[in-house]
């Protein structure tokens, strides 16, 4: 019961973009059509979950034991580095469309705080192992609910007739405003 409330606050309440404003960047950058922003979703989701497995062990069996705590976000940097590369290279290979959609954005998947903000959040929240996976994957599938959700919004506001001083980033502040506070509508739900 504990993981379904996990995931529930993780996804809705405590949504990384919404609520914490982590991982700003990708969701203005990327929600122009929903299937960018899906794949964005799913890259970050996949990149959150191996990330935090890597991260939480390092942490838990290097840094920990040899008293090295203070080069924790140098350490999970370079993790989350190496494995951006690494899905930079998959994803040329199998899917190259996708690859030239996400274009400049899927190597800022390593700058995203969202990804290092999870990675220091399970150290903090002192979760076990299997706590931080499903909290990275949720954390992951919340971030790909609203890049989705807010595509989907944007790729509307293209067909409305807006004053020109509204059109593109004004409306596109506004309308993240106005889906935040609607998921804000969840909160009290659960508390994690």
């Amino acid at each position: 019961m504990y993981y379904l409330f996990l995931f529930i606050s993780a996804v809705f309440v405590n949504n990384v973009v919404l609520s914490q404003f982590l991982g700003i960047c990708p969701f203005f950058g990327v929600s122009k059509k929903v299937d960018t922003a899906g794949g964005m979703g799913a890259a970050v989701t996949f990149v959150l979950a191996i990330s935090t497995m890597v991260t939480y062990l390092i942490q838990m069996y290097v840094l920990n034991p040899l008293e090295l705590e203070y080069l924790q976000t140098i350490a999970f940097i370079l993790v989350i580095a190496a494995l951006v590369q690494m899905l930079e290279m998959v994803l040329k290979k199998v899917s190259p469309p996708l690859y030239q959609a996400l274009g400049v954005f899927l190597p800022l998947i390593t700058t995203n705080c969202c990804v290092l903000g999870v990675a220091i959040l399970v150290i903090q929240k002192e979760f076990t192992f299997l706590q931080s996976l499903v909290y990275a994957i949720s954390i992951g599938l919340g971030f790909l609910l609203a890049l989705v959700v807010f595509a989907g919004i944007r790729e509307q506001l293209t067909k409305a007739n807006l004053p020109k001083a509204m059109k593109n980033v004004p409306i596109a502040m506004i309308s993240a405003s106005i889906l935040a506070m609607a998921f804000m509508g969840f909160s009290g739900i659960v508390s994690i």
